[in-house]
């Protein structure tokens, strides 16, 4: 399957690299689209992106973008490793995953001086994916709802007319998804949430992607696990339906 899978509907996808989860999206991510991630801290959702990038370099020669207001270059980098990918280092060594870290991010407190340089890389190379992480920690900067507004809406504009297929990070603090319909809801074309639930020998670890547009997606929640090689969603075990609709019991 090439990076730009061809579904019944015409619509072109991006592959995730995840196994399991590209099946629930009937190939991939939507071509050019923004899907918020959402999930409370420690569900996999940083994994998940370091998974993105990874295997759009690795497997369909695309170059990514990895934002991140939350950690420097050396701890994303020792995450990429945790899950096995070992070359993570070379690829942004080489700019095949170019890095923008918290130290970039917060340098001097120039946001908007820091937003400008980086919007001005996405116009003048040529990538193909982007992460934002987190999109909770980015929308810290606007003093208002209305400024906030006004500014993601650009945001999400200059990266679908620079053909980024991207993932915003949101954090949230409840352990089942929150589903009022927000900011970031609208300005979104898919929402994925990632939810993990306490066991008395660790924890539970699930996957709902919730809303795809232009895509005939499943809504149930899928249990996934975080391994070597990365996050892999199990999508012929779907044990209960966030919809109310009975899951097929045919197992792993």
């Amino acid at each position: 399957m090439g990076p730009a899978s061809i579904v019944p509907d015409m619509v072109n996808t991006v592959e995730t690299g995840v196994e399991g989860l590209d099946s629930i999206l009937n190939g991939g991510l939507v071509e050019n689209a923004t899907v918020l991630v959402s999930g409370n801290p420690g569900t996999g959702k940083s994994l998940f992106g370091i998974q993105y990038l990874h295997h759009g370099v690795t497997e369909h020669d695309e170059r990514g973008i990895y934002i991140s207001f939350e950690e420097n270059e050396d701890d994303i980098r020792e995450a990429a490793e945790s899950i096995g990918f070992e070359n993570w280092g070379d690829l942004v060594d080489d700019g095949e995953i170019k890095v923008y870290d918290k130290s970039h991010m917060l340098r001097e407190g120039d946001f908007t001086s820091t937003m400008d340089t980086l919007l001005e890389d996405f116009a003048n190379a040529s990538y193909d994916r982007l992460v934002l992480d987190s999109l909770t920690m980015f929308e810290l900067f606007f003093d208002d709802e209305k400024e906030k507004r006004t500014y993601l809406l650009k945001f999400s504009d200059i990266l679908k007319k620079n053909g980024l297929t991207s993932l915003l990070v949101n954090e949230q603090g409840a352990v089942f998804p929150e589903t009022e319909i927000g900011l970031e809801n609208f300005l979104t074309d898919g929402n994925i949430y990632f939810i993990q639930t306490p066991t008395d020998s660790g924890v539970n670890r699930y996957v709902w992607v919730a809303k795809m547009r232009k895509q005939d997606i499943d809504t149930d929640i899928f249990p996934m696990e975080i391994a070597n090689g990365g996050i892999k969603v199990y999508e012929r075990a779907g044990g209960f339906s966030m919809m109310g609709r009975e899951a097929p019991g045919d197992g792993f």
